[in-house]
């Protein structure tokens, strides 16, 4: 278990003052343990006692704030409130703060996989006792759910691929999806960038960006190899419908 950053810790201090969030969980790369500070997202979920409405939305977005400008200042503080009553329900949208501003998403199956099989609280209970073991069959759907959702959509996009961001994160999404389809397992994003259908110049240039290296790829050719990767692979998910 890695030691939370000190953004966590104080996102955890402010939460609890609060008096209505009953669980602060930690999931993605600083749960899996492939957490690189300044790279990596840090990827939390809040359990809330009742919904989280207008009033309380606006003290969430104060909190975080002042974190964001304070010592969670470059470290992409994200976290989902998820109101206990409606946790089971997969396609409920919920208030998620995530690169400076509060907005609504599902807690995807993927998080919630991350959360069962290595998730840890920072305060309250353990994600065990919230989120229901996965098995490898789970694992595939919330792959499968990935990559025919959002994925097929912006495979329909192929401008939107020449976004940097966009283009590497399929990349690495495209090799997670591939790996859970195939074992049943989540893997890493250190491990999805060795695994990534492409060629070897990208490849290590992705791997020298996730080391905190100013290294940038050629635009248009990344697009190019990025989006024809998720055609095939969101393909492939389909036809495994």
């Amino acid at each position: 278990m890695a030691t939370p950053p000190a953004a966590v810790r104080d996102l955890g201090h402010e939460l609890k003052e609060l008096g209505w969030v009953s669980d602060l969980l930690v999931a993605g790369s600083l749960a899996t343990g492939d957490y690189v500070p300044r790279i990596s997202d840090l990827d939390l979920v809040a359990l809330v006692d009742g919904p989280v409405d207008t009033g309380r939305q606006a003290a969430l977005s104060v909190i975080h704030r002042r974190l964001d400008s304070g010592s969670g200042a470059g470290f992409s503080l994200g976290c989902v409130y998820v109101d206990t009553a409606t946790v089971s329900e997969i396609e409920e949208q919920h208030p998620t703060w995530t690169h400076g501003q509060l907005v609504h998403r599902i807690l995807s199956r993927v998080t919630r996989a991350e959360l069962a099989r290595h998730g840890y609280e920072v305060f309250g209970r353990s994600p065990r006792e919230v989120f229901p073991a996965v098995s490898a069959e789970d694992i595939r759907a919330a792959a499968r759910a990935e990559l025919t959702g959002y994925w097929a959509w912006a495979a329909r996009r192929p401008w939107i691929w020449v976004d940097p961001t966009i283009a590497e994160l399929g990349l690495t999404s495209m090799a997670r999806g591939r790996h859970a389809l195939d074992k049943g397992e989540l893997l890493t994003k250190t491990q999805a960038i060795e695994q990534a259908h492409a060629p070897t110049w990208l490849i290590d240039q992705l791997s020298a960006r996730r080391r905190g290296e100013a290294v940038s790829s050629p635009r248009i050719r990344t697009a190019v190899v990025a989006w024809l990767d998720a055609r095939r692979t969101v393909a492939r998910a389909k036809r495994a419908l």
